[in-house]
C-alpha cells in the first residue's frame, strides 16, 4: 500500500497537467505574465494623426450612405500602382466583384465590406483608404512600413446586388452571411475561394448594425461594436482568435478618444453557417466591426472617419507587432451590445386621456428609410415604436413632458389646391392653434413633404392621429390651454421658438 500511495499521486499529477494542457480558453489570456496585463497600452501617436488628416483622403464623390456598384467601379478601376485590381468573379445578376490588392509584406490581410448590400459605411473607408495610399505626403515611412510588412487584399462590396436595392441579402434574398457552409450563392463562393488562396492571417469582416444598440446598459450608443467570433460551441480561446481578441483591445482604446463609452461588442455565441465563425477556425484572426448609430451622423461620415481611423490602427499594429501588447482581459471588459435599447425620440410621463380617464405613459419613436428614386434616396417615416414605462430605454432625444397633455392635431377645414399653395401658409401659427393635417386636392409623393412639419391627405380622408402601438400619430403637447409643441412624423418641434413659417425640428 505505501508502495501505491506516491505512485497515485504522481498519476494525479499527470492528469491535472494534461488537462490545463488540453484547455484552450482562456489559455492566451493566462499565457501573459500578470505586469504585462496591468501595463497600460501606449498608442502610437500616428493613429490622431490620421484621424485629423481624414478629410485630405476622404473620397468626394461617395457622401452619403446609399450608393451602387456603378458609382463606385470607377474608382476601382482607375487605381495604378501600387496597387493591382482585378474582377474576382461577378454576383448572380451579372455585376462585377472586384479584389484590390496592394503591399508584398509577409503578413497577409483580408477586408470584405458589404456582405450585406445596405451597410456601407466600411466601404466608405475603404475608400478613402484606397486614396490614402495613392498619396505621398508626410505619412509616407508609413506607407513604406505597411507595404513592405503588409499584404492587403480588398472586397469592397461583396454584395453588389443587394446594395443595388440598398437591402441585407442578395438578389435571391439569401443572407449571404449564413451561406459559409453550403457555399450556395457566387458571391459567398468568391470569399471562400480568395480566403482560401490567400491563407489570409487576418481578416476584418465589415458591418452596419441598428442604430438602436446600446453600449452595455449606460446611457450611450454602440456607435462601433466588435466581436472576435467564436469557431466553436464553447467559445474557446487559441492563439487564432486570441490575437483577434489583443488587436480588438488596442482598436477599443484609440476608439475611446473620439467616442468614449460608446464602443461594444457582438455576443459571441457560435453560429456555424456564418462567415466570420467559420474563417476564425480555418486559422485567419477574424475581426468583426459594426458600425451603428452616432447622434447628428445621419449619413454615418464620422462613422466613416472612425473606421477609417481603426482600420489604419490595426494596420500598423499588426505590422509592428503591437497588438501582442493588448491582452484578452480589455477585450473582455468592453460592454455587450444592448439589443434594442434606443430610441429617436423618447417623450417622458406624458399625459393621454382613454374612455375619460387620464394616463401617464412614455412614447418611443423610432424612424425607418422610406426607400424612392431607384433606393437612391430616402425619407424618414416614423413608427410609435413603445408604449408604456421606458423608462430603462434611452434616446438620441429625450423629452420631459411632465405636466403636459397629448391632444390629437386637427384637420385644417379648407382644402388646398397643391403642395405649393401648403408652403404658402404660416405652417407654425397654424400648429400653434392645433392644426396637423392639411387636405389637398393634388396629392402629393410622400418624399416632397417629408420636411414638412405637417401630414398631408387627399380631400375628405381622415388621418389616423389615435395613440397607438405602431401608428404613426400626428398630436400637440398641451399646458396650461395653449400648445406648446407638435410631434409629427416621430420629431419634436418646439413651437415657441419659431416665427413665420415652417418650424424647426427641436
Amino acid at each position: 500500500m505505501k508502495r501505491l500511495i506516491p505512485l497515485l499521486c504522481l498519476l494525479c499529477f499527470l492528469a491535472c497537467n494534461s488537462r490545463e494542457q488540453s484547455s484552450t480558453r482562456g489559455a492566451e489570456a493566462e499565457s501573459q505574465p500578470a505586469e504585462a496585463a496591468a501595463r497600460p497600452l501606449e498608442l502610437n501617436p500616428v493613429y490622431h494623426q490620421l484621424y485629423e488628416a481624414h478629410e485630405k483622403y476622404r473620397e468626394p464623390t461617395i457622401r452619403q450612405q446609399r450608393f451602387k456598384q456603378a458609382d463606385i467601379e470607377p474608382l476601382i478601376q482607375r487605381l495604378q500602382l501600387p496597387f493591382q485590381t482585378r474582377k474576382a468573379g461577378q454576383s448572380i445578376e451579372g455585376r462585377s466583384i472586384y479584389l484590390v490588392q496592394l503591399g508584398n509584406g509577409p503578413k497577409t490581410v483580408l477586408l470584405w465590406s458589404q456582405m450585406h448590400g445596405d451597410e456601407s459605411t466600411a466601404t466608405m473607408a475603404l475608400l478613402d483608404i484606397f486614396n490614402f495610399f495613392s498619396t505621398s505626403d508626410e505619412f509616407d515611412p508609413l506607407r513604406r512600413q505597411l507595404l513592405n510588412e503588409l499584404t492587403l487584399y480588398f472586397i469592397p462590396m461583396l454584395n453588389p446586388d443587394g446594395a443595388e436595392r440598398f437591402q441585407r441579402r442578395n438578389a435571391i434574398d439569401i443572407d449571404l452571411n449564413r451561406d459559409a457552409l453550403r457555399l450556395q450563392c457566387p458571391e459567398a463562393q468568391i470569399l471562400k475561394t480568395i480566403r482560401d488562396q490567400t491563407q489570409a492571417q487576418w481578416g476584418f469582416n465589415l458591418h452596419d448594425q441598428s442604430r438602436y444598440y446600446g453600449a452595455g446598459y449606460e446611457p450611450a450608443t454602440a456607435s462601433i461594436s466588435f466581436l472576435a467570433p467564436a469557431f466553436n460551441l464553447t467559445k474557446d480561446i487559441n492563439e487564432v482568435r486570441g490575437n483577434a481578441m489583443r488587436l480588438i483591445g488596442l482598436l477599443n482604446q484609440t476608439l475611446q478618444e473620439y467616442i468614449p463609452n460608446k464602443v461594444a461588442r457582438y455576443d459571441d455565441e457560435f453560429e456555424p453557417r456564418a462567415f466570420g465563425d467559420n474563417i476564425q477556425k480555418w486559422g485567419t484572426s477574424t475581426i468583426l466591426i459594426e458600425s451603428g448609430g452616432l447622434a447628428n451622423d445621419p449619413e454615418k461620415q464620422e462613422l466613416r472617419r472612425l473606421n477609417f481611423t481603426a482600420l489604419m490602427a490595426a494596420f500598423e499594429a499588426i505590422a509592428s507587432g503591437r497588438y501582442t501588447q493588448s491582452n484578452i482581459q480589455d477585450y473582455e471588459k468592453i460592454p455587450f451590445n444592448n439589443n434594442n435599447a434606443f430610441h429617436d425620440l423618447i417623450l417622458r410621463e406624458a399625459q393621454i386621456q382613454k374612455n375619460g380617464q387620464w394616463f401617464t405613459v412614455d412614447l418611443g419613436f423610432r424612424h425607418a428609410q422610406a426607400d424612392y428614386n431607384n433606393h437612391k434616396a430616402y425619407y424618414p417615416r416614423a413608427t410609435l415604436a413603445d408604449i408604456g414605462d421606458l423608462s430603462t430605454f434611452h434616446a438620441y432625444e429625450s423629452f420631459d413632458a411632465r405636466g403636459y397633455r397629448i391632444v390629437p392635431g386637427l384637420t385644417y377645414t379648407k382644402a388646398l389646391p397643391n403642395l405649393s399653395a401648403l408652403r404658402q401658409l404660416d405652417i407654425a401659427a397654424l400648429l400653434r392653434q392645433g392644426y396637423t393635417t392639411f387636405q389637398l386636392q393634388q396629392e402629393p409623393k410622400r418624399q416632397e413633404w417629408a420636411e414638412i412639419p405637417a401630414e398631408i391627405t387627399g380631400p375628405g380622408k381622415k388621418p389616423s392621429n389615435e395613440i397607438r402601438l405602431n401608428g404613426n400619430p400626428s398630436f400637440l403637447l398641451q399646458k396650461d390651454g395653449a400648445f406648446h409643441y407638435a410631434v409629427i412624423n416621430g420629431f419634436l418641434y418646439d413651437l415657441k421658438k419659431v416665427g413665420k413659417g415652417i418650424p424647426q425640428k427641436r
